[in-house]
């Protein structure tokens, strides 16, 4: 069976080191991103050096409208993906007293609700051959919370509990479901902070240092894999020892 990847998110960060990496392993990839065009060609462009097919597709993740287009994109390109990566995602920091409803619902729109298009809409046709996987990227704060990240760390808590409810809903037909609780990666979420924070936030992790991209990619890598076809419905954290 050919397989077809859809990465979203996949212009920067980790999403762009799981396309490469898919690209790598000779897996097609579908490279979708939201407005920064130019750093989804490029990861395309890197992509194709693995002599794989690639396809850029522009898609607001907060917008069912959008996302409908980017199904449409796909069925028009004979795509039909059987592996989809949701790297997709947004943060805010600061206090829950000062957000704004339009930046909540954003927030549960892209790293919820688009997990809920992405499975709706690309369910079926891995139900109908028997085989898909699915790859949420959670976070650490799904599970333990965060101060100052209220809206982020709900959306990843609903998140979790969604990669669980749908695993169990398609194990009988051979797709598996599974999410990454990502802790402190180095991706440019992380660039707000400042030298003396991430040298303390360094020091709390019993590793003593950030998780990189590729870190985040390899065990992508696995999960996809035949060899972990018994593995669905998890939460598996990747945080150098930070929780556990």
């Amino acid at each position: 069976m050919k397989r077809i990847a859809l990465v979203t998110g996949a212009s920067r960060g980790i999403g762009a080191a799981v396309a490469r990496r898919l690209a790598a392993d000779g897996i097609d990839v579908a490279i979708q991103y939201s407005v920064a065009s130019a750093a989804a060609a490029a990861v395309a462009r890197e992509c194709r050096e693995f002599g794989v097919r690639t396809i850029e597709l522009q898609a607001d993740l907060r917008n069912k409208e959008s996302v409908g287009q980017l199904l449409q994109q796909i069925q028009e390109s004979e795509w039909t993906p059987n592996i989809v990566v949701h790297c997709a995602g947004i943060t805010h920091y600061g206090l829950l007293e000062d957000m704004d409803d339009q930046l909540w619902d954003d927030m549960m729109n892209v790293n919820l609700k688009g997990a809920y298009y992405l499975t709706q809409w690309f369910g079926p046709s891995m139900r109908w051959q028997r085989w898909g996987r699915f790859v949420h990227l959670s976070s650490i704060w799904g599970a333990v919370g965060a101060s100052g990240e209220v809206a982020y760390a709900a959306s990843k808590g609903g998140l979790n509990a969604f990669t669980k409810s749908v695993a169990k809903e398609m194990a009988s037909s051979g797709v598996t479901v599974n999410a990454i609780a990502a802790g402190a990666i180095a991706t440019d979420m992380l660039e707000a902070l400042e030298p003396s924070d991430l040298e303390q936030l360094n020091a709390e992790i019993p590793l003593g240092r950030l998780g990189q991209a590729d870190e985040v990619a390899q065990l992508v890598r696995f999960l996809i894999s035949d060899n972990a076809s018994y593995i669905t419905g998890q939460i598996i954290g990747l945080n150098g020892g930070w929780h556990m």
